[in-house]
This record gives C-alpha cells, sequence and structure tokens, in this order.
C-alpha cells in the first residue's frame, strides 16, 4: 500500500507501507478521501512539530470503506461505509464529568498519532461511525468538519428566526452557516475576502465585507435595531474579537470557534452591560456525527460547493503546495485511492 509522510520543514513524499491486519479492537478502512483542514496545514508549516511525532501519516478528516475486521468488533463488516471520529478518550477520568471529547488526556487521531492521508488505515473501532448505504462518500469527508459547525450550532442554543451573524467565511464559517440556516435561523456571515463572499452567496448565504459596510449598523437595520442573537467568532483574529461584543445584542451569546494561543483584549464591560454570554466550543460529540451524517445524506444542503478539487494521493506535496498558494480555496480533498 501507499501512505503519505510529513517530513518536517514542509515536506511530505508518498511511501511503500506494508499492509498491517486490524487488532482485535480494530477496523482497516480503505480510505476513499481525505480533507485536508487548517490544522493539517499548520503542521504543514511546521508549527506543531513539537507535538508530532516525525515522520508521520496525518489527516482526520475522512470517508471510506471498511476493508478488514479485528476478532472484537462485531458492530462492524466488510463493506460498510464509515467515517472517523477521530478522538481518542481512552484514558478519560472522572474529573473529565463525563465529557470525554474535551478530556484533560484526550488524544487526537490524525495528529498525536498515524492518520488518513493513506491508501488503507487501521483505527480503534469505537471512533467509527456507520454511513448509509446511499451516502456520496466523496461528500461523507466533509462529515468531520460538519460536526464542528453542527457542535457549534448546539452549543450556541440557536433557535429558528434568531439571527446569527458567523465572523469569518472560512471552510468552517460556511458550514456553521449552512446548518445555521438549516435550522430556520436568520445568517449573515461578515467576510473580507470577495471571493469567499461570492462563494457565500453562490451557496443561497448573506455576506458582507466589513471593511466597505458598517457591520453593526447593517445588523441593527436587519433586526430592527436588535443586533444579533448569536455570534461565532471563527477568524480568530483581534478586529473580529472586538466586533463580537458590539454586534451581539441584549442577552447576546458569543461562541468562541476559533483557537486564540495567547491571551487577547476582549471588552468585559460589554459582557455586563448587555449580559452578554461566551460559550467556548471545542471539537465535537457523538450526536453531532450523527447529525452531521444526516445532513450529508440527506444532501439538501449545498456540501459539493464546498470542495475545491479532488487531487490523487500521489500528488501530495503539490497539494499542500496549491493550498497555500490558493488563499480563496475551501476544502481541497486528496482522492487516497489513486495513486
Amino acid at each position: 500500500m501507499k501512505a503519505t509522510l510529513y517530513k518536517g520543514n514542509k515536506t511530505l513524499s508518498l511511501v511503500d507501507k506494508k499492509l498491517e491486519e486490524p487488532k482485535a479492537d480494530e477496523v482497516r478502512i480503505k480510505v476513499a478521501y481525505a480533507g485536508v483542514c487548517g490544522t493539517d496545514m499548520h503542521i504543514y508549516h511546521g508549527m506543531m512539530d513539537g507535538r508530532v511525532n516525525i515522520p508521520v501519516t496525518i489527516g482526520h478528516e475522512m470517508s471510506g470503506v471498511i476493508d478488514a475486521v479485528g476478532s472484537d468488533t462485531s458492530d462492524f463488516k466488510v463493506g460498510d461505509k464509515v467515517v472517523v471520529r477521530p478522538l481518542d478518550d481512552r484514558l478519560a477520568k472522572p474529573s473529565d464529568k463525563g465529557f470525554n471529547h474535551i478530556c484533560e488526556e484526550l488524544k487526537f487521531i490524525g495528529i498525536d498519532s498515524p492518520g488518513a492521508m493513506q491508501q488503507y488505515w487501521n483505527v480503534p473501532a469505537f471512533t467509527l461511525h456507520k454511513l448509509p448505504e446511499t451516502t456520496d462518500l466523496k461528500l461523507a469527508a466533509l462529515v468531520e468538519p460538519l460536526s464542528v459547525a453542527t457542535h457549534d450550532v448546539r452549543m450556541s442554543g440557536l433557535k429558528p428566526e434568531e439571527f446569527a451573524v458567523v465572523l469569518g467565511g472560512g471552510p468552517i464559517g460556511m458550514l456553521i452557516a449552512l446548518v445555521a440556516k438549516e435550522m430556520g435561523a436568520n445568517v449573515l456571515i461578515s467576510e473580507v475576502n470577495e471571493s469567499r463572499i461570492a462563494k457565500a452567496k453562490e451557496m443561497g448565504l448573506n455576506a458582507i465585507n466589513p471593511i466597505e459596510t458598517d457591520l453593526v449598523e447593517y445588523v441593527k437595520e436587519k433586526t430592527n435595531g436588535r443586533l444579533a442573537d448569536v455570534v461565532f467568532e471563527v477568524a480568530g483574529v483581534q478586529s473580529t474579537l472586538d466586533i463580537m461584543t458590539e454586534v451581539a445584542g441584549i442577552r447576546g451569546r458569543i461562541v468562541m470557534v476559533a483557537i486564540h494561543g495567547q491571551p487577547k483584549p476582549v471588552n468585559l464591560f460589554k459582557f455586563f452591560w448587555k449580559e452578554l454570554q461566551l460559550i467556548g466550543a471545542r471539537v465535537y460529540e457523538k450526536e453531532d456525527y450523527e447529525r452531521s451524517i444526516q445532513l450529508i445524506d440527506e444532501n439538501n444542503l449545498p456540501f459539493s460547493e464546498m470542495i475545491t478539487n479532488v487531487e490523487p494521493l500521489s500528488k501530495i506535496q503539490e497539494i499542500f503546495e496549491g493550498i497555500d498558494e490558493n488563499p480563496n480555496g475551501m476544502k481541497t480533498l486528496i482522492d487516497c485511492q489513486s495513486v
């Protein structure tokens, strides 16, 4: 079989690897498609060299078909379409209060252990979610990032007809907007990249450029002065931290989706003055995956518009270089059987 390896210094290569039988509690997946996400790009840029075990196969957004099963995996059979929820929570402790998806000793498969950018992938069976037979495997590679979005929206407590502002129109912001709109909310994306604004509009979403249009005044106009019920901070920059407390209305909920590695200034007075709530949201839980699988299988949302391009596994280095050179792209998928 063929596998990819990240070797450090923005270098990935395709290597031969022995096909391994699954352990008793594992399955072997014939990987159909793997998506490249922001974390994969951080690894490529060397920002996580202190965490990943170089050389390593990365990747955690994927879809595939079970190729072999271990002796203790009776819930699955060869031929099942599956996706992996890449959280290894086997070291969860009572102090984690049952929230194993964010347990203190959580390991992320595809970062802390080998990932999906290879032809065959052995994973613990407890990470699997079955897909309906009708599911398009190409679209199913979006289940993992879509589950981030479904989790964020669920954590927000968003209700139909509420007004939601998504600060940042990248892949996760776009998926959050789609999920929120599907729930019946009024959704606005705030994004400075004109190509992404155009993409949002192609997908039936409302989007504006806050450099050209005053975001707070625009939302006031759309809400008869009430401002936003929910704000999703997805961009992870100081300007969105500054505006999130301005665009949120009285008792608004702000969901922190972006990862801020360092402390940042936030206008806490606004939390007092408007009784705002700040909600942290990290990865996903089982129910978020099941909801995402349902949405992908129903395929009533323009998920195919999220896929910028599909490239063969054999072009792994060119794939990452191409993403670096195209800031307008949404989601690149890797055809893991094409070598």
